[in-house]
Parts: structure tokens; sequence; C-alpha cells
């Protein structure tokens, strides 16, 4: 038997990296999905193949005290990240369905970029968890596979992640996530448009980054709450459907980010091209430090206006994801 699941990315209307710290964060899932074949083995090993996750691809097999390597074409710290989120995913899917030596066949296609900010890892470990349950004959939740693939996320990130990005790919729609809070909250379909530079990060360190600024500064603790207040004000204009004022707010949040020192260059210029093509807001989205940015217009112009961009290696209107974690 062979089981597929899918499950959408994410951006942030607000409040990234602040969320670490128990801030409350705004994330919405959209229309771009990873989706994950998973077929049961008759022994214990792995074989994971993904054409799309990086340009040119990989297929790593393994089994017990394995350290075969792929062969792709992104930073090796990513790949060995997006190895530890299958890994881990397998692992909690083993947990779950008391079958500790199952070994899986597993192929990954994905519309996400890997580390662009648009929460390809959490999408992956969602949609990897759900397969392979049911691949084991395990139907769960999307509560509980929210649940596993945050443990998933907070294995991999050396205990550095939160529940949002997670929580947002098992349930759809957008979110609010506060420390262990979680919950879905209601939301106008919102114009969103994203810009993506063609670059990739390394979330791990960018957020022990902005660590070390909150534990070296007061100013830079202060930000962080900054950004708290910013999404519960947010939170206003998110209920009242006032798009310019989410707008505004998702502006001042990208400063505060670019004040943080996650921010690039390149995600300073998609910002202000989006801007200039009329958007209502703009703001750098996920982990930061190259990846993608995301904006508010309701008209063509910002598409446009990033078209015309040299930074911008791809841009596309983003429909809220409604549905989160699915069978296919």
């Amino acid at each position: 038997m062979t089981t597929t699941s899918s499950a959408p990315g994410k951006v942030y209307l607000f409040g990234e990296h602040a969320v670490v710290y128990g801030e409350p964060a705004v994330p919405c899932a959209i229309e771009r999905r990873a989706r994950v074949t998973v077929t049961a083995r008759d022994d214990d090993r792995v074989r994971v193949s993904s054409p799309d996750l990086s340009l040119d691809g990989f297929t790593v097999e393994y089994g017990t005290g394995s350290d075969a390597q792929p062969d792709v074409d992104v930073p090796a710290s990513l790949v060995e990240a997006a190895m530890g989120y299958v890994e881990e995913a397998l692992a909690q899917a083993r947990d779950a369905a008391g079958e500790p030596d199952a070994g899986f066949d597993v192929e990954i296609e994905s519309e996400i970029p890997l580390g662009a900010g648009l929460g390809s890892s959490a999408a992956v470990a969602v949609a990897g968890i759900d397969a392979a349950t049911r691949e084991l004959g395990v139907a769960l939740d999307p509560e509980a596979v929210a649940e596993r693939a945050y443990r998933v996320e907070h294995a991999v990130q050396d205990g550095e992640a939160s529940r949002a990005d997670t929580f947002c790919s098992a349930m759809g729609g957008a979110v609010r996530v506060e420390g262990d809070d979680c919950r879905t909250i209601d939301a106008p379909d919102l114009p969103f448009v994203v810009g993506y530079d063609g670059a990739s990060h390394d979330t791990g360190e960018l957020v022990a980054g902005v660590r070390g600024l909150r534990e070296e500064y007061d100013f830079a603790a202060d930000t962080v709450e900054a950004i708290g207040d910013l999404v519960r004000e947010g939170e206003d204009a998110l209920a009242a459907g006032d798009l310019d004022a989410l707008g505004r707010l998702m502006d001042f949040n990208h400063g505060l980010l670019s004040a943080l020192g996650v921010s690039a260059r390149s995600l300073d210029n998609l910002v202000w091209a989006a801007r200039d093509g009329g958007a209502l807001g703009a703001k750098l989205t996920g982990a930061g430090g190259g990846g993608c940015i995301v904006a508010l217009d309701e008209g063509e112009g910002v598409e446009t206006a990033l078209s015309l961009t040299p930074d911008c290696a791809q841009s596309f209107r983003a429909e809220l994801a409604t549905e989160g974690v699915r069978v296919e």
C-alpha cells in the first residue's frame, strides 16, 4: 500500500522570531503544498527521494549506522536539516503506531522552496507524519499531527522552534500562536503576493543570532516585545478586515525584524519594490536572511514591480489555504 498526504506552506502576517520567546504570532497557510508519499517496507531501511526539494533533487537510502549523504545544490547544513525533519517525522510516526522498526520508502514533492521562509520544513514534517502513520494503519487528527510535527522541529532546531509553523500547516487558514496556546482565527481572503529572491537560509543560525542579540542588549529584548505588541494590535485590524491597518503594521514589523539583523539587502529591495508597486504593506516572512517577502495588494502593481526587480527570482499571488493537512 502507498499513502500520500499534503500540507500547505505559510507566510507570517506578523510575529516571526518573537514567537520563539512566547510572544504571539499570526501565520497564514497558503496554497503551496508539500506532498509526501510513503510506502511501508519489509525491512527497517529508509529510502528518501525528492525530485524538487532542491533544484537537482536527491535520493538517500540508509539504515542503522549509515552515513549516506545526498549530493545537492543547496548548503550542506540545509540538506542535513531537511533529512533531519524527515527522520524525526518518521520516528514520530513509528512512535504513534507502536512500530519502532518500521522501514519506509519516502518521496517528497514540494511547491515550497527549501529554506525560503515559507514553511517547507513544517509542511514536510506534517505531511510526512500524516502519511507514515496512515501507512502504518493509524489516523491522527490534525491537532495530534501538529503536536508531533512540533516535536520534530523542536528536535531539529535544538529547542529553538515555536509551534507556529507546524500548527498552521496542520490546521490551515490563519492561526494565532502564543507559547503553547494555538488556535485558528477568522481572517478575510487576504490578497497576498510573495516575492522570492532565490536564496536559502539556515533557520537555526538566524534564530540563534536573534537570541544572542536579545541576551546581549536590553533594547533587542525590547524589540522582540515590541513585535508582540504589534501582533496584538494587528489582531484587531485582522478581525475588522482593515487591510490598510494590516499593511501599515506589516511595514512596521519589517523594520523591527531588520533591527534584529534578520533581513538582507535582497529582501529589503523586494520590500521597497512591493511598496513602490502600491502594496498596502510588505515585510520579510520567516526566518529571514534571504528567501521571501509577503505583501498585501489587491491589484497587479506589486507583481509587476517585483517582476522588474533584479533581486526577484520569482513572484506569485498566494491564496489563503483554508485546508491544512489532508490525504491526497
